[in-house]
């Protein structure tokens, strides 16, 4: 059987799998993103065993990214703030090993691609995958195929309204300061009220201004994309209560204006989590790689 590798490149780990799906995963390795030269070796050599077996790796990658095959920087991580890994050439590193297609793009259209294989979007050709942790990204697919232009969405950094008087708060995001992801990921929760997400009770203040933003969100990106769902993922949609606090804000801030079934009398199912739970980065990876195969 064809076996294909995937990598989930995350800001603060690595996962590399071979296997075909959900249901056939052979192997697996998890460990910590250091610096390049460190983490990008301990991935190569986790597929070593299997050069002779593999179809195509695929890579879902913090960014941002080169996604542009015909680009000359093709396969780099870009202008990422991560420390040690601006121009990294990602896909240079696995070329000079292994002699097959490499599929790249972002952690969140991969994961959005694992959503459409074999999760939450299999029945959809229009929808979008946000996740909420460490950072906020958005993956979309549009008309059955992952979103890009001249490089590839960058959902996190979009601007919302930001009341000072009711959130103080400047913001974490080193380039943007108040931007979505400034405001409402894993480290502005933290920063904001010293906690991480997992630690601040249900009733806690911070819910009702995270699920505000959220929604503001939300609806940009539904008035922009018209996604049939949105799939919200990460560490800080863990928080489950957090899902009918932004199903209500949409729904009221859209205010009637979207007269479809899906949003005005379905909003549980527009809104929903990932059906492949913290598992679909790694198999949207092991799905880029079969992409990467068959183009």
């Amino acid at each position: 059987m064809t076996l294909y590798g995937g990598i989930e490149a995350g800001g603060t780990k690595f996962v590399c799998a071979v296997g075909t799906g959900p249901e056939d995963i052979r192997d697996e390795a998890r460990f910590a993103t250091t610096m390049p030269e460190e983490t990008l070796p301990r991935a190569i050599a986790f597929f070593r065993p299997y050069a002779e077996e593999l179809a195509a790796i695929g890579v879902g990658s913090f960014g941002p990214i080169d996604p542009r095959p015909a680009s000359p920087t093709f396969g780099y991580i870009t202008t990422t703030p991560k420390p040690g890994w601006a121009q990294t050439d990602f896909v240079g590193a696995l070329r000079a090993v292994f002699d097959v297609p490499i599929g790249f793009d972002t952690d969140v259209n991969a994961a959005a691609l694992g959503e459409h294989r074999w999760g939450a979007a299999q029945d959809l050709d229009t929808f979008i995958y946000l996740t909420i942790g460490t950072g906020i990204g958005g993956g979309a697919m549009v008309e059955g195929n992952l979103l890009h232009g001249v490089m590839h969405p960058e959902m996190g950094h979009i601007r919302l309204p930001h009341d000072r008087g009711l959130d103080p708060f400047e913001g974490c995001c080193p380039f943007h300061g108040d931007c979505l992801e400034g405001l409402a990921s894993g480290p502005a929760l933290e920063s904001r009220w010293g906690g991480g997400a997992e630690s601040l009770p249900n009733a806690h203040p911070a819910w009702e201004l995270e699920s505000s933003y959220l929604a503001d969100a939300i609806i940009n990106f539904t008035l922009s994309l018209a996604p049939q769902r949105v799939i919200l993922g990460g560490g800080v949609m863990q928080q489950t209560h957090l899902f009918p606090l932004i199903r209500q804000k949409v729904q009221t801030r859209l205010n009637g204006y979207l007269a479809v079934t899906e949003i005005s009398d379905q909003m549980d199912g527009f809104i929903v989590p990932p059906a492949l739970g913290q598992r679909a980065g790694i198999l949207g990876a092991l799905a880029l790689a079969q992409q990467a195969f068959h183009s």
